[in-house]
C-alpha cells in the first residue's frame, strides 16, 4: 500500500461505517450505540482506483488517562501518529460540538494532512451542520454518506489533493524477467502418494479465544512487545476481532484478538451478540486456535464449551493457562490441570496445554512452539499404503463386530483431506458400524501416527450394489 489513513472523530459520527465502505466488507462492528469501536483496526481500502491502508479508531473524548475512555483515546492518538493522513469525520446531521473543536485543534498541532469529512450529508437539515464545519479551520469539508456510498468520488479527490499525486499513485516499477527454473517432466519418477513435508515458512493464522477477562489482549500485547490492543481490569473490553501481524523466528504470524465469549444465556445485548459472532468468524478463518484459560479459575463450563466449539469447527487447538504468575503451589496446580485436561476433554486426547503469563511473558516461547507443532499435525498427510497396512493390523487386533451374524469388512482406507485430517474407509454395511469402533480407529490413528490434539474425522462408504433395484427372476 502507498500510504496510511486514520479515520478519527467523536463517537457515533459514522467512522466504522465509512471504514466498512472503504474496505468493501463489514469488518468493523456498527451499531447506534456510541463508543462501539475501542481498538484501532487496520484494513486494505480501495476508493475509485486509489489503494491505501485505512485505520478505524475509537471515538475521541476528553477523559482521564487511566479510565477506559482515556486508554481508548491513547489508542486513537497512536493511530494518528502512525498514519500519513487523517480523515476527520463530523456529523453534518447533528452539527458540531465542543468536542469537534477540541479534536480539530489537536489534529492541527500534529502538523499532518487532514481531510474534513461531513458525514450523513444526505439527511434532511444537514446543510447547517455542513457549513458549520468551515469554522473548524481545516479547509473545505467533503460531504458524504458513508451508509449509502454518496460522495465517494469527492472524497477520493480530497485525499489525492491532501496526500499528493506522487504518494497517491506511485509509479509501478518495471519487473525484469529473469531465468526461471522449469521442472523437468520426463519420465514419472515422482511418487504420487508421497507424504508432503510441512512448510515452515508459510504464514500462520492464529485466533486467541476464551472467556471475558482471561487475558487475551494482554497476551497479544506481550507477543508484540507494545500496547497495541486495549487492555484493563474491566471485563469485556474487546469487541471487534482485531488482527495483528508479527514475526516469530522468521515466520509471519497473523494473530486475531477476539471478544470474550460468555454463556449463551447471558448474551442478551445486541452489541455483545455481534461481538461473539465476530469471534466465531475469526475461529473459522484461523488455522490454529489458542483457548486462554484463567489458571486461577480453570475449567469453567464455558471453557469446555469453547474447546468443544473449536474442535467441532475442525481447528487445531492449544490450551493456554494464563495468569500463571498468580499461582503459588505450581507443581500441585500443574498436576491437577493435567488430570482435569485428560478427564474433561476426552475428545481432544493429547491436546497441548501450556502454563503462561501474559503479564510477565513467561512461557510464551513454549506456547508458540506448541502452536507450530499442533499446526504441523493439523496439516499432516499419511500415504495410502501406510494407512492400509495399519488398517489391516487394527482389524487383526480388534475385528469389527458382527451384525446379524455377518462380520463387517473394512476393505480400503485413504486420507481424503488435511486441515483437519479426514479419512475415508470403504466397508460393507457402513450404517451398521457402531460408534465405539470409530472411536477405536481414531484413537489408534492418534497413537500410531503421532496425531494428538487435532480433530480427526473418519467417513465410511459402502460400495454401490449393481443389483440393487433389479427384480429377482422367479
Amino acid at each position: 500500500m502507498s500510504f496510511t489513513v486514520a479515520i478519527v472523530g467523536r463517537p457515533n459520527v459514522g467512522k466504522s461505517t465509512l471504514f466498512n465502505r472503504l474496505v468493501g466488507k463489514k469488518l468493523a462492528l456498527v451499531d447506534d450505540t456510541p463508543g462501539v469501536t475501542r481498538d484501532r483496526r487496520p484494513g486494505d481500502a480501495r476508493l475509485m482506483g486509489l489503494t491505501f491502508t485505512i485505520i478505524d479508531t475509537a471515538g475521541l473524548e476528553e477523559a482521564d488517562a487511566e479510565s477506559l475512555q482515556g486508554r481508548m483515546r491513547a489508542q486513537t492518538e497512536a493511530a494518528i501518529d502512525e498514519a500519513d493522513l487523517s480523515l476527520f469525520v463530523v456529523d453534518a446531521k447533528s452539527g458540531l460540538t465542543p468536542v469537534d473543536t477540541d479534536l480539530a485543534e489537536m489534529l492541527r498541532r500534529r502538523g499532518k494532512p487532514v481531510v474534513l469529512v461531513a458525514n450523513k450529508s444526505e439527511a434532511r437539515g444537514s446543510d447547517s451542520g455542513f457549513y458549520d464545519a468551515y469554522t473548524l479551520g481545516l479547509g473545505e469539508p467533503t460531504p458524504i454518506s458513508a451508509e449509502h456510498g454518496q460522495g465517494m468520488l469527492d472524497l477520493r479527490d480530497a485525499i489525492v489533493a491532501a496526500i499528493g499525486e506522487d504518494r497517491a499513485y506511485p509509479a509501478k516499477e518495471d519487473v525484469a524477467v529473469t531465468d526461471v527454473d522449469i521442472p523437468q517432466t520426463e519420465g514419472d519418477d515422482s511418487d504420487a502418494d508421497e507424504e508432503p513435508a510441512y512448510d515452515e515458512t508459510k504464514p500462520l493464522r492464529v485466533a486467541i479465544v476464551g472467556r471475558p477477562n482471561a487475558g487475551k489482549s494482554t497476551l497479544i500485547n506481550r507477543f508484540l512487545g507494545e500496547d497495541r490492543l486495549l487492555t484493563g481490569p474491566e471485563a469485556g473490553i474487546t469487541r471487534d476481532s482485531i488482527s495483528v501481524e508479527w514475526d516469530w523466528r522468521g515466520r509471519t504470524i497473523k494473530m486475531f484478538d477476539t471478544a470474550g465469549m460468555r454463556r449463551k444465556a447471558r448474551v442478551i445485548e445486541k452489541l455483545e451478540k455481534l461481538s461473539v459472532a465476530d469471534a466465531l468468524r475469526a475461529i473459522r478463518f484461523a488455522e490454529t486456535v489458542v483457548i486462554v484459560f484463567d489458571a486461577t479459575i480453570p475449567f469453567e463450563k464455558q471453557d469446555l464449551q469453547i474447546v468443544d466449539l473449536v474442535l467441532r469447527e475442525g481447528r487445531a487447538a492449544v490450551l493456554a493457562f494464563n495468569k500463571w504468575d498468580m499461582i503459588e503451589d505450581r507443581q500441585a496446580v500443574l498436576a491437577d490441570l493435567r488430570e482435569k485436561t485428560d478427564r474433561l476433554l476426552p475428545q481432544a486426547r493429547g491436546i497441548r496445554a501450556v502454563p503462561i503469563s501474559g503479564q510477565t511473558g513467561w512461557g510464551l516461547d513454549k506456547l508458540m512452539q506448541s502452536i507450530i507443532d499442533t499446526d504441523r499435525v493439523w496439516n499432516k498427510r499419511i500415504s495410502t499404503a501406510r494407512l492400509n497396512r495399519w488398517l489391516e493390523t487394527q482389524q487383526i487386533q480388534h475385528p469389527p463386530p458382527a451384525v446379524s451374524g455377518r462380520r463387517i469388512k473394512l476393505k480400503y482406507m485413504t486420507q481424503v483431506k488435511a486441515r483437519p485430517p479426514a479419512f475415508m474407509i470403504s466397508c460393507t454395511r457402513s450404517d451398521a458400524l457402531p460408534e465405539s469402533y470409530t472411536r477405536y480407529l481414531i484413537n489408534g490413528l492418534r497413537a500410531d501416527f503421532d496425531m494428538p490434539s487435532v480433530p480427526i474425522r473418519i467417513h465410511f462408504r459402502s460400495p454401490d450394489n449393481p443389483f440393487e433395484g433389479k427384480k429377482r427372476r422367479t
